[in-house]
Formats: structure tokens, C-alpha cells, sequence
């Protein structure tokens, strides 16, 4: 799309250029043009995104939708001037959340709010962005990037997006079918994943000493810590599509904001409760370092992260070894975590 003619001097002296937000989108096309699918029905550019429902074959198709942005994880991106991977983590919290219904991600879009529209770095986002589409199956079919000068710093973004996903009514995941003896198999995480990072700045001094973050970290293997925090989302929408053509899924848990405590009950219907077993869990080492650095209680820490397990997914137990074959075979490290009890007080239990 051309804009020769589209240009406002004045406006550009408020700070806005919209000059620079043509280049960007000029700069992100080749990134949106890795995501388009067959329901993809126009280019980027246009007042809204269209999208070719794929209903063949299902009787009630419903559409299930999800936002998210990435949190306070956008200040260390921006600490380390790497725009690379964030936008994987944007499209992870979606993706992710909306595959717990069963639903198969459509497509996505982004917002992108910044104190100064650099057009590199806005492309570099989107990429990151794009590769999340396409680690998801999701097109990337529109989104907005507005320029706030005197609201933002110049080097200050934000990053949101939103998912549509689609699913056979008959199909939803129904967590009123669990029952006693059900199994809960573990997807580990890939790291820390899009939350909590107020208090990882908090517990590593961030903010007013950030260079202690780039020194190789024993506990880490010798990465850094600042390297070991930007590691992506992982993003589990294939492995568990596989996985719900063969196994009775009962429920899944995206374990973000309120690890465990909070996020598994969500999937665990009135009368029962998810009996975990803590010594199974692969706690990942920078969750010891977060605790052993800040003196955090093993409690609070179930309770704000996902301590190495990135969802939890609820099989019945004659099911599990095809579950694990599946799951490994599409690259997930899966394993079990805890079996399904009755509770008419807890949901979860970690002992």
C-alpha cells in the first residue's frame, strides 16, 4: 500500500509519525506473511481482518476467544534492547489459554503501545509475534501500533494480543466427566513463562542494579540470568491438539499468574481435588535461585509460579502411557505429577 501523499509535519512535531508507522508495517509484512493459512481471505492493511470460518465436518462450531499481554517481563526485553522473542510470549498466554477448551487457535492479533514508533524495533516485535503464529497454527491477521509521546518514554512499549480458536460444541472440555483415580500429567515449561516478574525484579535488585543479571550464573549451567528470564513461552497448542484426537482429556490448566494453587483448581470440578506429588515436580533451577536469592517461602512460590510445569492435563489413568507416548512425540518432556482424589474442601494439594 502506498502513502506518498500521507504525511503531517505538524503532527510529527507533537511527536506522532505516522511516516514511521508505514515503514513499520512495510518492515513487519514479510513476518505476517509466514502465518497466513487457508482462512486467511485478505492482506494486512485493510479497516479489519477477515477470516474463512473452517466448520466442515463439526455440527455446533463455537468460537472461543482469549487476551493477554506479557506483564512486567516487557521491562527486562527492553533493559536488554531484544524485541526478538517477547511477542512469542504475547501469543503463548493466548494460545495456550484457549486450547484448555479444546479449541483449535484461528488467528491472532496484536497491540502494540510505545512512547516512540522505531520502525526496526516495532518489526522486530511482530516477528516474534509471527513466529508464535506459527508455532500456534494461527494467522496473523491485523493489529494496531499506537504512538504515545508524552504519555510513554520514548523506549517504553506494551504488548497484548488476542486469540479466536474454534471447537466442536460436543467437543468442549467438559471437567464434570473427572473422576476418582483420573491421572495429571505434567508439560514441563520452558522457564519462567509471562508472569511474575515484579518479583524477580524485586528479588534480583533489577531495577537499581541490573549488570548483576548478565554474569554467568553457576546455578543456571553457566547462562545468565538475565538470558534464562526472556526464555520464551512455550507454546503447547499442537501437542495437545494431537492429543485430544486419541486420549479423553478431562481438563487441562495453562499454569501461569497463581502457579499452582490457583490455576489448577480452575479445571477440577466441585468434590474432587488434584493430589500432587511434590517430589515428582521438575522444579527448574532458576525457580531455586528466585527462591533461594529472595528467601521465599516453597508455599508462595507454588502459588505465584509454574515451577517448571507449564500446564497440567487430566487423563484417565488405563490412558496415561498413550497420553505419554504422544505427548513425547511431539516433543513435550511429560510425565505424571498426581492422580485425582475426592475433596469436598481443596482442589489441589501439593504433598
Amino acid at each position: 500500500m502506498e502513502h506518498n501523499n500521507s504525511q503531517s509535519a505538524s503532527y510529527a512535531a507533537a511527536g506522532v509519525d505516522i511516516t514511521a508507522g508505514y515503514k513499520a508495517v512495510e518492515l513487519m509484512k514479510t513476518h505476517i506473511a509466514r502465518t497466513r493459512n487457508l482462512g486467511c481471505l485478505d492482506d494486512v492493511g485493510g479497516f479489519g481482518g477477515c477470516f474463512g470460518l473452517p466448520i466442515a465436518g463439526m455440527e455446533e462450531p463455537v468460537l472461543v476467544s482469549g487476551t493477554d499481554g506479557v506483564g512486567t517481563k516487557l521491562k527486562l526485553a527492553i533493559l536488554m534492547d531484544r524485541h526478538d522473542t517477547i511477542g512469542i510470549d504475547a501469543v503463548a498466554m493466548c494460545v495456550n489459554d484457549i486450547i484448555c477448551v479444546g479449541a483449535k487457535p484461528l488467528f491472532f492479533l496484536d497491540y502494540i503501545a510505545c512512547g516512540k514508533n522505531v520502525p526496526e524495533k516495532i518489526a522486530e516485535i511482530v516477528g516474534g509475534v509471527a513466529e508464535g503464529c506459527v508455532q500456534s497454527g494461527a494467522a496473523l491477521i491485523g493489529g494496531e501500533t499506537a504512538e504515545h509521546p508524552g504519555l510513554m518514554p520514548v523506549e517504553d512499549y506494551d504488548l497484548a494480543g488476542f486469540a479466536v480458536g474454534i471447537v466442536d460444541k460436543k467437543k468442549i472440555l467438559d471437567k464434570t466427566r473427572m473422576a476418582e483415580g483420573d491421572a495429571v500429567i505434567a508439560l514441563a515449561s520452558s522457564g519462567i513463562h509471562s508472569n511474575g516478574f515484579s518479583l524477580i525484579r524485586k528479588v534480583f535488585h533489577i531495577d537499581e542494579n541490573p549488570a548483576e543479571i548478565y554474569r554467568p550464573c553457576d546455578a543456571l549451567g553457566g547462562k545468565t540470568i538475565a538470558e534464562t528470564l526472556l526464555t520464551p513461552t512455550k507454546i503447547y497448542v499442537k501437542s495437545v491438539l494431537a492429543l485430544l484426537e486419541t486420549v479423553d482429556v478431562k481438563g487441562i490448566s495453562h499454569i501461569t499468574g497463581g502457579g499452582f494453587y490457583e490455576n489448577i483448581p480452575r479445571s477440577i470440578p466441585d468434590g474432587l481435588c488434584a493430589k500432587i506429588d511434590r517430589s515428582a515436580v521438575k522444579v527448574l533451577p532458576i525457580f531455586d535461585l528466585i527462591a533461594k536469592t529472595g528467601n521465599i517461602p516453597e508455599r508462595d512460590m507454588f502459588n505465584t509460579y509454574n515451577m517448571g510445569v507449564g500446564m497440567t492435563i487430566v487423563v484417565p489413568a488405563a490412558q496415561v502411557q498413550t497420553a505419554l507416548d504422544i505427548l513425547t512425540a511431539h516433543g513435550e518432556d511429560a510425565y505424571v505429577i498426581g492422580t485425582i482424589v475426592k475433596s469436598d474442601e481443596e482442589k489441589v494439594i501439593l504433598e
